[in-house]
C-alpha cells in the first residue's frame, strides 16, 4: 500500500535558508548536467529540418529523403530495450555517458564529410542509436539526482528544456547558412553542446537507486509486459507518440485543405508551429502546476484537454481549430513525463527495465502519421484526426483508472497525492502499481 505524507515536501521548504537549504541547493544544482542530456535529446528533432536540404544536396527522391528520420525511429525500436538490460547491469550514469559519447561520434561524422548520403544515414543513425541510449538513461536518472518531492516536477521541466533543444536545431540551422556556411555545418555546433554535456554528466556523482538482486535481461525486460499496469503504460506511451508526431505531421495539410490557407507559410506557422509553442509553454507551467497538484490528477487534466483540443479540431471552424491546436498543445505536453514518472515510481527497482520498454514505445511516432494519411485518403483529412482522438480516449482511461486505484490505496484521513509525495521508503509502492 502507498503511503502519502504531504507533510515532507514542506519540511524541505521550511529548512530552505536554513542550513539545510544548502544541500537543497546542492541536490538542485545536480540535476543541471541532467538538464543538460534533455537539451541535447532535443536535437534529434532537427533531422526533420534536415530533409529539405539533404534532399537538394544529393538530388534525392521524396522516399530516400524520408529514409532520414525513418532512421531515427528504427534505432529506437532496436536499442531501447537493450539499454535499458545496461542501464540495470553497469548503471544508469554509466549508459548516460555511452549514449552522449555515441551521439558524439554521430555528430563528428557528417562535421567532417557529406560526400556520400549514405554516410549521412549512418551517421543519423548513430544518432538515432545514442539519442534512443540518453532517453533510457536520463529519464529514470532524474530520479536519482532529485530532491524528494521533486521528480515528477523535473521530469516535466525537462521536457520542456527538450523543447528548447527542439527549437533550437532549426533555429541554429538557419543561423549557420544565414552566416554563409553550408547546411551540414550545424553538426560541429550540436558537437560542441553535447561534448560540454558530456564531461559535465561525467564528473557528476549520482548515488543510483539499486535495482534488482538478478541483473536485467531482454527477457526479463519484456516478461514486464505481462504485469497489466506496465503493458498499459507502455501502450500509453506508444499512443501518445503517435499522436504528437501525428498532428505535427498533418495540422498543416488540415488547415491548407480546410481554410485555404497557404500550406508554405500560414498553414505551417499556425499548425505545427503554434502547437510547439503551446507544447513548450505547457510543458513549462507543468513543473509549476505539480507544486500544487498531484501527478495522477494533473495526468487526467492533460489528458482531458488533450481530448477536448482534437475534438475541436473536428468542428470545421477555423477559430475553433487553432483554439484547438492550442489546446492540444498544452494537453499533450506534460503527459510523457507524468506516465513515465508514475510508472518508475511504482517500481524503481526495474527503473532501467521500464525506461527501455517505454522508450522503445517511442517508435508508435512511426505508425500512426500512416495510419492517419490512409484514413484521409478515404474519408478526407479532417476525420484523420480521429485517429490521435482515440488515443487519447484510451489516456483519459488509463488515467481515470490510475486515479481511483490511488485513492483506493491511500490512507483515509489523508487525500491522495502523487507518487512523488511517497513517505519513507520503508513503505514502497505496491508491485506493479503504475499509472493504470
Amino acid at each position: 500500500m502507498i503511503r502519502y505524507d504531504r507533510a515532507r515536501p514542506a519540511a524541505g521548504r521550511r529548512m530552505a535558508g536554513r542550513p539545510g537549504g544548502l544541500a537543497e541547493a546542492r541536490l538542485r544544482f545536480r540535476t543541471l548536467p541532467i538538464f543538460l542530456g534533455f537539451f541535447v535529446m532535443g536535437f534529434v528533432d532537427a533531422v526533420g529540418t534536415l530533409v529539405g536540404f539533404a534532399e537538394k544536396e544529393f538530388h534525392l527522391t521524396g522516399a530516400q529523403a524520408g529514409l532520414l528520420p525513418f532512421c531515427g525511429f528504427i534505432a529506437f525500436a532496436l536499442f531501447s530495450v537493450p539499454a535499458g538490460v545496461l542501464a540495470d547491469r553497469r548503471g544508469k550514469k554509466l549508459l548516460m555517458v555511452l549514449s552522449l559519447a555515441v551521439v558524439l561520434a554521430g555528430q563528428a561524422i557528417p562535421s567532417l564529410s557529406v560526400a556520400r548520403y549514405g554516410l549521412l544515414l549512418g551517421a543519423i543513425f548513430l544518432i538515432g542509436v545514442g539519442m534512443a541510449a540518453l532517453q533510457v538513461a536520463g529519464n529514470p536518472i532524474m530520479r536519482d539526482v532529485s530532491a524528494p518531492g521533486r521528480y515528477a516536477r523535473n521530469l516535466t521541466f525537462a521536457q520542456f528544456i527538450k523543447s528548447l533543444g527542439s527549437i533550437s536545431g532549426p533555429y541554429l540551422t538557419a543561423q549557420v547558412i544565414a552566416l554563409g556556411f553550408a547546411w551540414y555545418r550545424v553538426f560541429p555546433v550540436f558537437a560542441a553542446v553535447t561534448l560540454v554535456t558530456l564531461l559535465l554528466v561525467a564528473a557528476l556523482p549520482v548515488a543510483e537507486s539499486r535495482g534488482d538482486a538478478v541483473p536485467a535481461s531482454v527477457g526479463s525486460s519484456f516478461a514486464l509486459l505481462a504485469e497489466p499496469p506496465v503493458a498499459r503504460a507502455v501502450l500509453g506511451i506508444f499512443l501518445y507518440v503517435g499522436a504528437e508526431v501525428g498532428l505535427n505531421s498533418w495540422l498543416a495539410s488540415l488547415l491548407a485543405g480546410s481554410f485555404g490557407m497557404d500550406l508554405g507559410s500560414s498553414a505551417t506557422r499556425l499548425g505545427p508551429g503554434l502547437f510547439f509553442i503551446a507544447l513548450a509553454a505547457g510543458r513549462l507551467l507543468g513543473s509549476g502546476v505539480l507544486s500544487f497538484m498531484g501527478a495522477r490528477r494533473f495526468f487526467l487534466v492533460s489528458a482531458l484537454l488533450g481530448l477536448a483540443g482534437l475534438g475541436l479540431l473536428l468542428l470545421g471552424s477555423r477559430p475553433l481549430a487553432l483554439a484547438g491546436i492550442a489546446c492540444c498543445g498544452l494537453g499533450f505536453a506534460n503527459v510523457w513525463p507524468l506516465v513515465f514518472s508514475l510508472t518508475v515510481e511504482s517500481r524503481p527497482e526495474r527503473s532501467g527495465a521500464l525506461s527501455g520498454l517505454m522508450c522503445m514505445a517511442i517508435v508508435g511516432g512511426a505508425v500512426m502519421p500512416p495510419l492517419m494519411g490512409l484514413v484521409a485518403d478515404r474519408a478526407g483529412v479532417r476525420l484523420a484526426f480521429l485517429v490521435p482522438l482515440a488515443a487519447f480516449v484510451y489516456l483519459a482511461l488509463l488515467a481515470l483508472g490510475g486515479r481511483g486505484k490511488a485513492a483506493a490505496a491511500a490512507p483515509p484521513s489523508r487525500a491522495p497525492a502523487s507518487p512523488t509525495q511517497q513517505s519513507a521508503p520503508a513503505s514502497p509502492p505496491a508491485r506493479g502499481q503504475g499509472p493504470g
